[in-house]
């Protein structure tokens, strides 16, 4: 009986490309072609549609912040400015700014740090309590301030009785721009630690690195432009902040008025041009803050492929 020839099997580069059709002996699924590229005319309307909707929605309106803050001219621009009130406006401005920004950004180091770094009961917890001012509207975070430490509230009888203001008063106003603003570091760097892990950091405690020397020589230099990042963003906020500044603020002129809330004052007693003047300087503030985020971002952007 003769013996049955062996089945010669020959591999060609498609069954290389394509093993599953060697395998199975099924013809090869088709390649896959490019994605579809949509044509000129599409792409010209979607671009003109987004120039359009940014010309009409926020050019125009920037615009008009500056036409209307020069139409008296340039000698009016810089008295209005200059003005007792505005200038004590512009300078609680940047004191509540000065003060909410770092201590925001140390809160935001810490709180990423031990929700990135570290496993722990009520994790999830820490996490929705930062989130939380995004949810609550800020008008009722500045009353909840005044429930807390206004005459009527909790604390303040204990307050009055030494002589501690905290509501109208620089205090309050410090108190509610950090409420707003203290989860804008934290979202930038909890995400960033988290994808960065834990094993530079284990790496260095395992070579005799202190707590200090592993945050300054590892963590913070891999973090510094997400840190960057969130501070300006959380700066932004904290001078643009109106909400929740106007229920702590009590509206003293010369005082306790931030910048949002002298505009308000000028332009409800139909003094347009000093109301578009300090307008026009928040609206100069927003687009030094644009200017400072496209840049971080960029240089972020290069780091990245640098080190790729």
């Amino acid at each position: 009986m003769a013996k049955p020839t062996p089945r010669r099997y020959e591999l060609t580069w498609d069954d290389v490309l394509a093993p599953e059709a060697f395998i199975t002996g099924l013809p090869p699924a088709p390649a896959r072609t490019g994605a579809r590229e949509e044509p000129p005319a599409v792409r010209w309307a979607l671009m003109a549609a987004a120039l359009a909707f940014i010309g009409v929605f926020l050019l125009m309106p920037l615009a008009a912040v500056f036409s209307e803050a020069l139409r008296k001219g340039g000698e009016a621009y810089l008295a209005a400015i200059a003005e007792p009130d505005a200038r004590s406006a512009v300078g609680l401005t940047l004191v509540a700014a000065a003060v909410a920004v770092p201590l925001n950004a140390a809160f935001g180091i810490a709180a990423a740090w031990a929700i990135a770094k570290f496993d722990f009961r009520g994790k999830n917890l820490l996490v929705t309590l930062i989130e939380l001012p995004f949810s609550v509207s800020p008008v009722v975070s500045g009353l909840a301030y005044v429930l807390v430490f206004g005459a009527q509230g909790w604390f303040g009888p204990w307050l009055q009785a030494h002589e501690v203001k905290i509501i109208f008063a620089v205090p309050g106003i410090v108190l509610a721009t950090m409420f707003v603003t203290v989860p804008l570091v934290a979202r930038e760097l909890i995400p960033l630690m988290q994808a960065q892990g834990r094993d530079e950091e284990e790496a260095a405690a395992a070579l005799g690195a202190r707590g200090w020397q592993t945050f300054w020589r590892v963590t913070l230099p891999n973090i510094k432009w997400g840190l960057l990042y969130g501070l300006i963003l959380c700066n932004a906020r904290a001078m643009g902040e109106f909400g929740a500044v106007a229920v702590v603020s009590g509206h003293i002129r010369g005082a306790t008025n931030t910048m949002p809330l002298h505009v308000e004052i000028l332009y409800n007693e139909y003094q347009f041009a000093g109301a578009f003047a300090v307008a026009s300087l928040l609206t100069l503030l927003a687009l030094v803050t644009l200017a400072a985020k496209s840049l971080v971002e960029w240089r972020a952007r290069r780091q990245t492929q640098a080190m790729g």
